[in-house]
């Protein structure tokens, strides 16, 4: 690959591009930057593929072919199911004023928190120090879930991710069947894997250990059946809350505003720290306009018949 995007972008040109509210490409920030083995860390640009590490960890973190960045916007879980915090020893970050902040657990440790699991809405990732003993334990307990023998009907699928204590599990998908059933909606796929807990973050969905279950939901064509569709994600979404359950909230669209205030009472907090750090809105993106709407709604009795 030749020309001047080829090039690897440095922090100075993020700042200035950040100052000036000028567009980049984030696919210059893919370099490994530093190896530092006697303290057991690597840096790596935020768009590094997590293949890049792969010599260094001795097999492939995440299979997906993401970004380190992506990661850590939305606190991930990796191979053994412990988000990505566990790994970070530290963040730099060009904040929307342009400067260049290098955030951890002991400098800036607000910032790192809201960081990590932010959603991309704290600042441009320049860089993240990765802890490479905690890598590799994760790579080692590798945990490869459950996958359901369904049969599929071949119809086009959209997931809908659950969080529910592992000891509910067996009871929702009865329940989850049997809601499917009623609304005729198939449930093409469904899978399960381990997620550990994690305190650190502010937006925090891993709070206990929890199944993720996967659910591959049938779409149907029209205006109607995608109204189905989502009150269907909706119910199931409820029942999982009934359980003791969760969703994530960097992938669930579906969920009401009762939903979201139920399993994430701290996110007007978050936002608001969002709005103090970005009055300009420089850093908006889908899923921050898709929140701020949600909780700026009145709420209204609707009802709704199989």
């Amino acid at each position: 690959m030749t020309g001047t995007l080829a090039l690897p972008m440095s922090a100075l040109e993020l700042c200035d591009a950040m100052r000036l509210a000028q567009p980049y490409d984030p696919s210059r920030l893919d370099r490994v930057l530093r190896l530092d083995s006697p303290r057991g860390l690597i840096e790596v640009q935020a768009s590094a593929p997590w293949r890049s590490l792969k010599s260094a960890l001795g097999a492939s973190y995440a299979e997906d072919g993401g970004t380190v960045a992506q990661a850590i916007a939305t606190n991930a879980p990796g191979p053994d199911g412990r988000p990505v915090v566990a790994h970070v020893e530290s963040l730099a970050l060009v904040t929307p004023d342009g400067e260049l902040r290098r955030a951890s657990r002991l400098s800036q440790a607000e910032l790192f928190c809201l960081a990590v699991g932010g959603q991309g809405l704290f600042g441009a990732p320049y860089s993240a120090t990765l802890r490479l003993e905690s890598l590799r334990s994760a790579v080692a307990g590798r945990e490869n879930g459950e996958a359901l023998d369904l049969p599929r009907s071949g119809k086009p699928i959209r997931e809908l991710r659950l969080l529910l204590p592992p000891a509910h599990l067996e009871s929702f998908l009865a329940k989850a069947r049997q809601c499917c059933e009623e609304w005729r909606i198939e449930i093409e796929t469904a899978a399960a894997r381990r997620i550990l807990p994690e305190q650190e973050t502010v937006l925090c969905w891993a709070r206990q250990e929890y199944a993720e279950l996967a659910l591959g939901l049938a779409e149907r064509p029209a205006l109607g059946g995608a109204v189905r569709g989502t009150q269907v994600r909706r119910l199931l979404i409820d029942e999982a809350i009934a359980l003791g359950g969760s969703f994530p909230i960097s992938c669930t669209p579906e969920a009401t505003r009762a939903q979201v205030e139920a399993c994430y009472p701290q996110i007007k907090d978050f936002l608001a720290h969002q709005r103090r750090l970005d009055g300009a809105g420089r850093l908006a993106n889908p899923w921050l306009r898709h929140h701020l709407s949600l909780l700026g709604r009145e709420t209204c009795e609707v009802r709704w018949t199989a």
